[in-house]
């Protein structure tokens, strides 16, 4: 017997049953849709009022539906739940880069992030997990279109059904509707009449548009550069002979120093290594810069760093990478009085964006010889790549001296197991690492909990700090430079919703006249910068390092 000859045969036998199935059938489909209509895309919009709403797309999509024949209709109304699909899996993408991100999902740049996104999981919940989770999730998203549209299609057949009632019906709703929007009704302080749906195609559909207009309107302004033409015996005169290291720091953010959960431990370390600094002859000036990113994407804050323009998003990224903008290590290239290498840990294929930054050569995870094991994201922990540094590179003789930039990856999330200090004369191969990994926390224990992030996140800020200025104790001289910064703030989750985008950035010198060159910008004394110490976008320390140190600019 066909399926449908024996639903019908059961129906007959099982009345009650049947029309219980059937309008729980049908009220799920109603509440599932009406759930796609009413829900926000952030995790704070998600109240009770927000879902005692009458949307207006629910009174028109009725009408619409209601007046059409059954071909049309029924196609109408699944094309309709495959739209209600999208926007919900657009919703909770939403929600999903404002807690990691702090913005929403971009239509048009953000689907590249993904496959880091991937690769993000693999590293802290191995490949198998990963590979769970995205047949999950690909499952999910066929499961919901699926499921969406049959609903509609299912609400649709029931308005055809009793079309006098339905018609009654939306017409009492519609109007109720704009009475509600009229009289400006609220329940729970939020207003009844709901044209949400609407709202959110409209702000996408201007946000592509904008894109789109910002992509064009920055291509031409990433080709303006006050440094372009500048003679290379005029750039960076009064640093010449010095040995610069300008290391990025991972989510070292205004948050670790500042927030009362991660502060105390932070604040602690950073007067701890100040007073090494001392100790050893150096001194600091510290302030503060507003990043291009947050929470993650720390390529976009490196390049907006090193390039003096706001690249806030992978388009912009790709647009300047591609051309021949003067960044501040190419800088120190062009002039001639310096060789330029690159420390990249994290960095594990090939990175063509090498001759953008102008390095000579760039020591990946893969030429620093680790041989110990991973910390979940991160290759190595940050005191061995500053050793390989100091093994492969600056303990060797050089022509002329050295800029390095230094990424430094022990506190990239999940900040779990984190690396500890061992003596300098056992770091080695990185061997010794491996019991450390073994005892250290998993990640799947941190990941998910807030506190537990928080407090994990504070201490692999202080093993970062410590590692770097331990090394620049012991292997520094009067002709070292250090500059070293965060790329971004951490997830929101660690760093509070609607937390700043700033993080601490620090110069530290033996000779004097390095930092009298910088009295004026008003920064702090020492590592610490204090709460109200000068706040710059990061596009600006380009320009304003380079022409402090002598450069002078010509477009």
């Amino acid at each position: 017997m066909p399926v449908k000859g024996r639903w019908r045969g059961w129906r007959a036998r099982y009345p009650v049953a049947s029309r219980a199935l059937t309008w729980t059938t049908t009220g799920l489909a109603a509440v599932l849709v009406l759930f796609a209509l009413l829900m926000p895309n952030s995790s704070a919009g998600f109240r009770p009022g927000e879902f005692v709403r009458i949307p207006v797309e629910a009174v028109f999509g009725a009408a619409v539906l209601i007046v059409l024949p059954r071909r049309p209709r029924v196609v109408v109304a699944a094309v309709g739940g495959l739209v209600l699909g999208v926007l919900t899996i657009l919703n909770l993408l939403d929600i999903g880069f404002n807690e990691y991100l702090g913005r929403g999902f971009n239509l048009v740049l953000d689907w590249s992030l993904f496959a880091d996104a991937r690769a993000y999981l693999q590293d802290t919940m191995g490949k198998q997990a990963t590979l769970g989770i995205v047949v999950a999730l690909v499952l999910f998203v066929i499961v919901l279109l699926a499921v969406m549209s049959l609903a509609v299609v299912r609400l649709a057949g029931l308005m055809s059904r009793h079309t006098v009632t339905a018609t009654r019906s939306t017409l009492v709703l519609g109007t109720v509707w704009i009475a509600c929007a009229a009289l400006g009704v609220q329940f729970t302080g939020v207003p009844v009449a709901s044209d949400r749906t609407a709202k959110s195609v409209e702000d996408r559909t201007k946000r592509v548009q904008a894109t789109l207009r910002d992509e064009a309107a920055f291509a031409k302004f990433a080709k303006k550069d006050a440094f372009a033409n500048t003679p290379p015996d005029q750039l960076l005169t009064d640093l010449r002979g010095k040995d610069m290291m300008i290391t990025f720091i991972e989510s070292y953010g205004r948050s670790a120093i500042e927030d009362p959960v991660m502060a105390p431990g932070v604040d602690a370390t950073l007067t701890a290594e100040n007073q090494k600094l001392v100790k050893a002859g150096f001194a600091a000036k510290s302030g503060w810069l507003t990043s291009a990113t947050y929470g993650g994407s720390s390529w976009l804050g490196h390049s907006t760093f090193l390039s003096g323009l706001w690249i806030s998003n992978q388009q912009r990224y790709r647009t300047v990478t591609a051309g021949e903008h003067l960044t501040l290590t190419k800088a120190f290239k062009k002039s001639g009085g310096w060789d330029t290498v690159g420390v990249m840990p994290g960095v594990q294929k090939a990175w063509p964006e090498s001759k953008f930054y102008g390095l000579d050569k760039v020591y990946d995870s893969h030429k620093l010889d680790y041989k110990g094991p991973k910390f979940s994201w991160s290759t190595m922990p940050d005191q061995y790549a500053l050793t390989a540094f100091e093994r492969l590179v600056h303990g060797k003789k050089h022509d002329k001296p050295l800029m390095s930039e230094i990424i430094l990856t022990s506190s990239h999330q999940p900040w779990a197991p984190i690396p500890q200090l061992v003596p300098q004369d056992q770091v080695g191969d990185g061997s010794i690492y491996n019991a450390i990994e073994k005892a250290g926390k998993k990640p799947a224990d941190i990941i998910t909990d807030s506190a537990k992030s928080k407090q994990e996140y504070g201490k692999s800020i202080q093993y970062s700090v410590s590692s770097l200025i331990n090394y620049l104790v012991k292997y520094g001289n009067k002709n070292t430079v250090l500059i070293f910064l965060g790329d971004h703030q951490p997830i929101a989750r660690v760093s509070g919703n609607h937390a700043s985008r700033d993080v601490p950035v620090s110069i530290v010198a033996k000779d004097p006249k390095v930092l009298d060159k910088i009295a004026d910008w008003g920064w702090t004394d020492g590592l610490q910068p204090e709460h109200n110490a000068p706040v710059w976008k990061m596009s600006s320390f380009r320009d304003r390092f380079m022409t402090a140190y002598g450069s002078t600019p010509a477009p």
